[in-house]
């Protein structure tokens, strides 16, 4: 069976497209913070019959990594990699005169170094697979520029740069960043706490993430509604 390492995947995107790969029959390794929700999330996904290795922990923890894709091999292998896990650098988002800097450098730990190290941790068994393949989860907030949301948007645009660059490197891998547009998540109620506007679940985006892993177009950037359109 194929093997993904998700972070950030107690709840949110991360736990709608664990859960969509256990439906495909994918041995999953899982990553969270919160020990007792990934917990939970890990024994619903279990009942799809499929193997669940669940770690909690910080992937800014070069160990915690270490962790995740000795998991991955111990279930063997390693066929996808996905770098959801998230900070916001502020919460609520602020403009950048009141950024904390510490809150930068938070966002750009959790969002681009440690995505970086577990990757670089990864590599061998992603190269080893086949159909290596690495998801990098974008935001529009990346490309455009919103007020108060620069901190995290750079951080993403600098993910964004880091799989460019990893795609063009490793080309026998399928390195995709993928903005899945706006969700209705509890990071994004906890960037903007006042917008009560209802937004798309997670689990409606995933479909376009499947489309990718199913027709494995080129290492590039992709947005999750266009895909669920059948444009790029």
């Amino acid at each position: 069976m194929p093997v993904a390492i998700i972070t950030g995947a107690s709840k949110g995107l991360g736990r709608a497209l664990a859960e969509a790969l256990a439906a495909r029959g994918w041995d999953l390794v899982l990553d969270a913070r919160t020990p007792a929700v990934l917990k939970e999330t890990a024994e619903r996904l279990e009942t799809y019959g499929t193997r669940v290795t669940a770690l909690p922990g910080d992937v800014t923890d070069a160990g915690h990594r270490a962790a995740l894709v000795a998991a991955a091999w111990r279930l063997g292998g390693l066929d996808l990699l996905v770098n959801n896990a998230s900070a916001l650098g502020a919460e609520p988002l602020v403009r950048l005169e009141a950024l904390d800097p510490d809150g930068l450098r938070r966002a750009l730990e959790v969002n681009v170094v440690a995505a970086l190290g577990l990757v670089q941790e990864a590599l061998p068994l992603l190269r080893a697979s086949g159909t290596g393949t690495v998801i990098a989860i974008s935001s529009d907030a990346a490309a455009e520029a919103y007020e108060t949301w620069g901190g995290y948007g750079a951080s993403k645009a600098a993910l964004d740069h880091l799989a460019a660059v990893l795609g063009a490197e490793e080309p026998g891998l399928r390195v995709w960043a993928v903005d899945p547009g706006d969700m209705a998540t509890d990071l994004y109620a906890a960037a903007v706490p006042d917008d009560g506007d209802p937004r798309p679940t997670p689990a409606s985006v995933v479909p376009g993430f499947l489309r990718l892993l199913d027709e494995r177009p080129a290492s590039g950037r992709y947005a999750a509604p266009a895909l669920l359109e059948g444009q790029r």
